[in-house]
């Protein structure tokens, strides 16, 4: 798809159709790169914004491991002096 760079306020930029918007998730706040052949638009990914969903995933395994994150293993029953 082919745009116009066109004068905005004392800046430049492109329209971007609202369907590829829709098609790639991104509003708000996006990155900018330079790449060799032009620039990359993306999602600001923010810090731990996946962290939800993850858990989440956890909560619903039933893996071993995540229940026993929090009880004490032999160093904290013996050697630990509280």
């Amino acid at each position: 798809m082919k745009a116009q760079i066109i004068q905005i306020g004392n800046s430049q930029g492109i329209r971007i159709p609202k369907m590829m918007l829709e098609e790639t998730g991104i509003s708000g706040e996006v990155d900018l790169q330079i790449m060799p052949d032009g620039i990359l638009i993306r999602k600001t990914r923010k810090p731990r914004g996946d962290w939800d969903a993850v858990f989440g995933r956890f909560a619903e395994s039933d893996d071993e491991l995540s229940e026993d994150i929090n009880t004490p293993g032999d160093f904290e029953r013996k050697e630990w002096q509280w």
